[in-house]
């Protein structure tokens, strides 16, 4: 009776040993049958998105490199890295060496930082008073979109005219209220221009904010909140200490895609300000080089500078904020 227990006893590693591979084996092949039904799903919005958005890219990459002109493009010649810095006679040229292009870098990263700080503070506050039980929340949840809902052109015009020193209404309550004596120019000002840029597109971004931070404030258990209740901790501090660490993915979300769009901002600073150097971002930049001054060798070489600068700074956060998550999982 030993025997034959011991006998199966060894027996058993054996085929357990034997049976390893085989299932290594199957769990392989599940994978790779995986992998390839995901990129056979994947190819025609790759195909897509390559005809879309690579080809256009390259051809704007290459045409950095000529002489370009929008009234005769099939005359080009390459020129190199004229377009982008260069040294003749005792001076630099190029999108490099031009002063307003680095103002309208500063330009942009000031709005794109400025801007979207302002939308996660307020965006989280909206989230949680949305969160919060009260009479016409649903009401209030639609009311909160519609500022979203409207096409960025359309807001800002309409902040254009309210904002106007003539026959604006925010002067005129202003006035009326007494906060100031004389009419302002809001968005011909040097002082006040940029500052009205990121009013109207804070108050346009805010509900997308909310609405990611809301998503998530959904889905967080009410244990904890139920826990810290108990124990008497304060409710800023519960938010700060359970509320926060548990939505920060949600809010890395919401600032990875609202920095791209600040960072490429066009519409709304054009509307309310056109080509004034005070508010002038790197896509006002680019495009007066290739609309306006028609030379799109040079306009293709700052939109291709842009490319990189939102390339790098993507990547950048990507991966501060996978450490700072791995860092508060550890």
């Amino acid at each position: 009776m030993s025997s034959s227990s011991h006998h199966s006893h060894q027996n058993a590693p054996l085929g357990a040993r034997s049976a390893t591979p085989a299932r290594r084996q199957r769990g392989t092949k599940v994978r790779r049958q995986r992998v390839k039904a995901a990129w056979l799903f994947l190819a025609p919005m790759l195909i897509a998105l390559t005809l879309v958005a690579g080809w256009p890219l390259l051809r704007t990459f290459f045409l950095s490199f000529t002489d370009a002109s929008l009234s005769d493009l099939g005359a080009a010649n390459l020129i190199g890295f004229e377009n982008y810095l260069v040294y003749d006679n005792g001076r630099w040229f190029g999108v490099l060496a031009d002063p307003v292009w680095w103002q309208s870098v500063w330009n942009t990263v000031y709005f794109s930082v400025v801007s979207v700080s302002l939308e996660v503070v307020f965006g989280v506050i909206v989230a949680l008073i949305l969160n919060a039980e009260f009479k016409g929340r649903v009401i209030v949840r639609a009311a909160v979109l519609i500022p979203w809902a409207i096409p960025t052109i359309v807001s800002a015009q309409m902040w254009a005219w309210m904002l106007n020193d003539q026959f604006g209404i925010i002067n005129h309550l202003l006035m009326v209220v007494g906060i100031i004596d004389n009419p302002i120019a809001w968005t011909a000002s040097a002082t006040y221009s940029m500052w009205a840029v990121i009013m109207v597109d804070v108050w346009k971004t805010i509900p997308f904010v909310a609405l990611l931070v809301l998503a998530a404030l959904q889905m967080l258990p009410k244990d904890c909140y139920e826990a810290a209740e108990v124990d008497g901790i304060h409710p800023v501090r519960a938010f700060f200490k359970v509320t926060l660490p548990l939505i920060t993915p949600a809010l890395m979300v919401a600032v990875i895609f609202r920095l791209l769009d600040a960072l490429r901002v066009f519409d709304v600073i054009y509307v309310l300000t056109s080509n004034s150097t005070s508010t002038m971002s790197m896509s006002v930049y680019a495009r007066q080089q290739l609309v306006e001054f028609q030379d799109v060798g040079y306009g293709s070489a700052a939109s291709t500078l842009l490319f990189l600068i939102i390339a790098l700074a993507t990547v950048a956060y990507l991966y501060l904020g996978r450490k700072q998550i791995q860092l508060g999982g550890d």
